[in-house]
């Protein structure tokens, strides 16, 4: 009887061992490459029955993920100059573009009200001037009157949107949505992993990133709030859940000219670069392209007032202010669950 027994059990332990072993595990999978002017990597998790697909061999799905940001770029870059955006800054008034240029741009008039000027996507005159964008200049500071000069350039209230026609009252107007685009292109991937039923992955163009799910054994994704001084520090940890960020700083693009650090956010309202203190912001949200865009607006209106805007609007928002030798950190109540807990 116990030996019936024992080999009936036997047999079932074996079973099982078989049955486990016929099951595949998630695999987490990677794809990176190069896109509006820096990198992209996506991190993407398929399960058993997701692995036989070959839509979603790395191969495959890096192919269809390069054709929609090139789309991508061929709707919004200043860098091509027959892009949609290229043509619009090329014409005297109008200029029909796809939903997705008018989506953004919409966007952006949205954010310049909110911000009461500080994000303004026509600052593009400027940002060339000071050397920052596709027409690269000398690094040297331009005059006071070449600055005031290209200020009666800039100004979003000459923009306007309607259906799918942007127009400018002004034949001057440059848009430049390099400072909302990348979230835009995170969003516009995320949602396309989704379309194919991937749930669980991670999309970073340029460091602005969206996450959704968890990594194989149910690992949260983790990422890191930059310490802005040389070599690759960590400020904070932080879990975001299903939610985009996007961090700006002046922290690595910058020039110098006889000892002075300038920025490379300008001030719509100065036409210089910005120069308070504020190196860092970073804005959690659902939307990685409102986070970019937040983001921008926060770094132009500065510490204070860039607090009490994300204060106002419930936004959950990190700020890393230069104050005397030390980095100090300011941040709204929304943000704070975020925070990874050290264990005492």
């Amino acid at each position: 009887m116990i030996k019936r027994l024992m080999n009936g059990l036997a047999l079932i332990v074996l079973t099982l061992f078989i049955a486990s072993c016929s099951k595949t595990a998630p695999k987490l999978l990677h794809i990176q490459g190069q896109t509006m002017g820096t990198y992209y990597q996506i991190s993407y998790v398929l399960d058993a029955r997701s692995q036989s697909d070959t839509r979603l061999t790395v191969q495959a799905l890096q192919q269809e993920i390069d054709k929609r940001l090139e789309l991508v770029n061929d709707q919004m870059s200043t860098y091509r100059p027959e892009s949609e955006l290229s043509r619009f800054n090329k014409a005297e008034k109008s200029q029909q573009v796809s939903d997705a240029t008018r989506y953004v741009v919409q966007a952006a008039l949205d954010l310049f009200k909110q911000s009461d000027g500080a994000f303004d996507v026509t600052v593009g005159p400027l940002v060339n001037l000071w050397g920052f964008g596709p027409d690269k200049r000398p690094d040297k500071v331009p005059s006071q009157a070449l600055i005031n000069e290209k200020m009666q350039m800039v100004g979003s209230q000459y923009l306007s949107v309607q259906g799918n026609m942007l127009t400018k009252s002004m034949p001057e107007v440059y848009v430049d949505l390099s400072s909302i685009a990348k979230g835009y292109g995170v969003d516009f991937i995320a949602d396309y992993l989704q379309q194919l039923g991937i749930s669980n992955y991670l999309v970073d163009i340029g460091g602005e990133l969206r996450v959704k799910g968890v990594k194989p054994a149910n690992q949260k994704w983790t990422l890191a709030i930059e310490r802005p001084v040389a070599g690759q520090n960590v400020q904070r940890l932080i879990h975001i859940g299903d939610n985009a960020i996007a961090t700006s700083g002046d922290y690595r693009n910058y020039f110098e000219s006889d000892g002075i650090r300038y920025s490379h956010t300008i001030d719509p309202k100065t036409g210089k670069p910005i120069e308070h203190k504020l190196v860092s912001v970073t804005v959690i949200d659902k939307n990685c392209m409102l986070a970019d865009g937040y983001a921008t607006a926060i770094t132009v209106l500065g510490p204070q007032a860039g607090l009490a805007f994300a204060e106002k609007r419930h936004l959950a928002v990190f700020l890393l202010v230069k104050e005397g030798d030390d980095f100090n950190e300011y941040y709204t109540s929304e943000f704070e669950p975020y925070f990874i807990k050290e264990e005492q």
